[in-house]
């Protein structure tokens, strides 16, 4: 029985890694085209571009790996019925519980790649590919809105213009108000760079300090300043939640909740996070009763792979739009992150009782 395992396993990954390869290649592609335009601003140039989409591949994998499960899982699968081994190993006895089993260590393998991909690769890669094109378009992070960036720390509202790359900060407002809720004081820096472990070295200083009946203005070269506010807190505002670190998500989601802010996209993302790799899981599991039937007829190996990219797509889709609805309509973030795979689960379970039944 180990030798079936060890020649699925192969068979399998084999296909996996190709699909996979050949999914990145594509959506490189089109990264590539969508970064040309982008190439001539400033110090941009097309060597940037193809820098940026390689930086950004391993995220892409990241996403794509469920999808590559499935389709490569459906394509080896296939391609053993085809040749009358599923049915030689059937015959002598292997269960499709035994079969499940075989797949289930190759999904365990690309599991914990999904995992480390996710956790360890992509995000770094993915912040570093957005400070190089930031610094070579000579451009700052961008900001939701005119005025700059905008955080909240305890009774603090922080008004940030521009934040390098390097997350140091240029045109920073602070207004701090007492516990009516009235402002106590604004201060105003030219620049600042954070000092470990919690405070930030500003630069020329104007803190006017309002009380009920008078306002007074002074004036510092530099000061230093307290705040929960760190480089890690602003490095995770350059990089979307799905593709952020746990560790980051974390630190991100409790920064929010100590200051009474709304946490649950990033509660989605953390939970995604987690329960994200287990789709590989899924994926052998709907891939395997496509494998049944019959798989000598004209074009039945390539409607059953052409029918595993739909289902990947959907499941892709799936994924993206439960995130959303689950943000926009406070839903349980845990719910929201394993919905898509309990229903293809479900749906993998019904149609392999209904293969074993035929």
């Amino acid at each position: 029985m180990k030798v079936y395992r060890r020649y699925l396993g192969r068979e399998a990954s084999a296909a996996i890694l190709l699909v996979l390869l050949a999914f990145l290649v594509l959506f490189s592609f089109f990264d590539v085209l969508a970064e040309v335009k982008n190439v001539g601003q400033g110090g941009y140039k097309l060597r940037h571009a193809f820098a940026f989409v390689l930086l950004r591949l391993p995220g892409r994998a990241y996403e794509l790996m469920p999808i590559a499960v499935l389709i490569g899982t459906l394509y080896a699968l296939t391609t053993l019925a085809r040749h009358s081994e599923i049915t030689v190993l059937r015959v002598s006895g292997l269960s499709t519980i035994a079969l499940l089993n075989g797949l289930f260590l190759v999904a365990a393998v690309f599991a914990g790649l999904t995992f480390l991909l996710g956790e360890y690769v992509a995000p770094p890669a993915e912040k570093a590919a957005h400070q190089m094109r930031l610094k070579e378009r000579g451009r700052m992070v961008g900001q939701d809105l005119r005025s700059g960036l905008w955080v909240k720390d305890e009774r603090s509202f922080i008004n940030v213009r521009v934040v390098l790359p390097d997350t140091r900060l240029r045109g920073i407002r602070i207004y701090t108000f007492d516990e009516q809720a009235k402002l106590n004081s604004v201060i105003e820096a030219a620049a600042g760079e954070h000092v470990v472990p919690d405070g930030w070295h500003l630069t020329e200083i104007v803190q006017t300090t309002l009380s009920s009946d008078r306002a007074e203005v002074q004036r510092m070269p530099e000061m230093l300043w307290r705040s929960a506010l760190n480089p890690d807190i602003l490095a995770v505002l350059m990089v979307s939640p799905e593709r952020m670190s746990l560790r980051h998500l974390s630190a991100y989601t409790k920064h929010l909740a100590d200051n009474r802010q709304t946490t649950n996209r990033y509660d989605i993302a953390f939970w995604k996070k987690i329960t994200y790799p287990l789709a590989a899981f899924v994926m052998v599991a709907l891939a395997l009763p496509f494998a049944a039937g019959p798989a000598r007829v004209a074009g039945g190996a390539g409607l059953k792979v052409f029918s595993g990219v739909m289902v990947g797509i959907l499941f892709h889709m799936l994924n993206g739009l439960f995130s959303n609805l689950g943000a926009i309509n406070s839903w349980s973030p845990l719910l929201s992150a394993v919905t898509p795979s309990a229903l293809f689960l479900l749906a993998a379970m019904g149609m392999i009782w209904w293969v074993e039944r035929r």
